[in-house]
């Protein structure tokens, strides 16, 4: 083993990573050997996965073991080598160990460098792949786009944090004057990169911003057509057409176990007002815990029916039917989407039929009364002012599926205002 260490010289035993005598050297695929610590931190950065000596790839880590052979001869190696050196004169010695320190300082910023470089190409491909990937995907919805913006700036505040984190490592592992170099490097690519996302969400933004104009011309081009409709249909309706529909009158009651705990009741079950106290009642699954909502006991499955509520020295309430499968927690939001066919009134004067999207009413006269009519297979369902028998709005083209239940709310009081009950009346025809 002396002999062998004899013949062999100092080139065969240094890494060429750290350029040093081998430390725990280990052996890769491609039968180049390195430090164990050496290979394994140039990959940790490099990526993809190749041999610093003759650059070929692999695709997947590749697993090392320490080569105990070299590790041995190594060993013997450094041994001997600090037996000469204690021989060489120290000025000699240090010269030479200040020139091998030179050249790793340098090799080191080169590799460094490239790999910036690479890196950097990498992200600003990747970055472009991502925006013409969004882009094509912007039509679908404006919810979709947000997200994109939110995913670019998280993205530049990733990149801000690499950039950083790179800067520190340079710093660390740099000469002065390569510190400097790198760091202007760095901070040239950062801004490229910024302008580009900058430019990027520019886009988005402007698209977003014609989306939502041509949303509400879209919107505002149903409302109008639904206010035509409205008159249309009040237009071609006979006079007659409310006595038509009072042939299908039901008897109407209101079921207590439904009440908000904020309602109060009549005995006979036809009159709904707001109280002062909110009572206390078990919060069964049928009860509405929030809204000042309450349903009548009957449903309807089938055919046609009618009632009429009493309205009168109201400033504010809601009327209609529901299915039965609506929530009856939390805050609820009026729909047909939801489960609702309501119209409402609110500050006295201001009527709407809430359709998807909500339909504002003008009224000729103020309604003291209000008739309720229901065709379940014709999806139909119509809102009349019986004492001026004209009708106030209607639902058409409704699918139903589920039992349907007259639904009422007096609204809060409001210091006092809209104390009067909702009154479940009996039709006269």
């Amino acid at each position: 083993m002396s002999a062998a260490s004899c013949v062999l010289t100092k080139d065969q035993f240094l890494c060429s990573i750290c350029l040093n005598v081998f430390t725990d050297p280990v052996a890769i695929p491609c039968g180049h050997n390195f430090c164990k610590a050496c290979i394994t931190d140039h990959w940790d950065i490099d990526l993809p996965y190749q041999c610093p000596t003759c650059r070929k790839c692999f695709k997947t880590k590749p697993a090392v073991q320490v080569n105990t052979l070299i590790s041995e001869m190594a060993a013997q190696f450094r041994q001997s080598a600090q037996q000469k050196a204690k021989e060489v004169p120290r000025d000699v010695y240090l010269g030479l160990k200040r020139k091998t320190w030179m050249f790793f300082l340098a090799c080191l910023i080169c590799v460094f460098i490239s790999w910036m470089v690479s890196e950097q190409k990498k992200h600003d491909f990747l970055l472009k792949e991502e925006y013409e990937a969004k882009k094509i995907e912007l039509s679908k919805t404006q919810a979709e786009i947000l997200q994109m913006i939110q995913e670019i700036k998280h993205s530049m505040e990733l990149s801000k944090e690499e950039t950083n984190r790179q800067i520190l490592n340079a710093l660390k592992e740099s000469v002065e004057r390569s510190q400097a170099e790198l760091i202007q490097m760095i901070k040239e690519k950062t801004r490229r990169t910024e302008k580009l996302a900058e430019g990027f969400v520019k886009d988005l933004k402007q698209e977003i911003s014609e989306l939502k104009k041509r949303n509400t011309e879209v919107e505002q081009l149903y409302v109008a057509e639904q206010e035509k409709l409205s008159k249309l249909i009040i237009k071609l309706l006979p006079d007659s057409d409310l006595k038509r529909v009072q042939q299908y009158a039901v008897d109407v009651t209101l079921d207590p176990d439904t009440a908000n705990p904020w309602l109060i009741l009549s005995e006979d079950g036809k009159q709904v007002t707001f109280s002062d106290v909110r009572k206390n009642l078990p919060d069964n699954p049928e009860r509405f815990d929030i809204c000042v909502v309450v349903l009548a006991k009957q449903s309807f499955s089938s055919g046609r029916f009618y009632y009429e509520v009493q309205v009168k020295g109201k400033t504010e309430w809601d009327l209609g039917v529901v299915r039965e499968s609506i929530n009856r927690k939390g805050k609820i939001t009026l729909s047909p989407q939801n489960g609702y066919w309501a119209i409402w009134l609110r500050n006295d004067n201001e009527y709407k039929g809430l359709d998807d999207p909500a339909v504002r009413l003008s009224l000729k006269s103020r309604p003291q009364k209000v008739g309720v009519f229901v065709d379940y297979e014709e999806g139909l369902v119509s809102f009349y002012d019986v004492d001026a028998a004209a009708l106030i709005y209607s639902f058409t083209g409704c699918s139903f599926t589920e039992k349907l239940y007259p639904y009422f709310s007096p609204s809060p009081k409001y210091g006092g205002k809209n104390s009067a009950p909702l009154i479940i009346s009996p039709v006269s025809q």
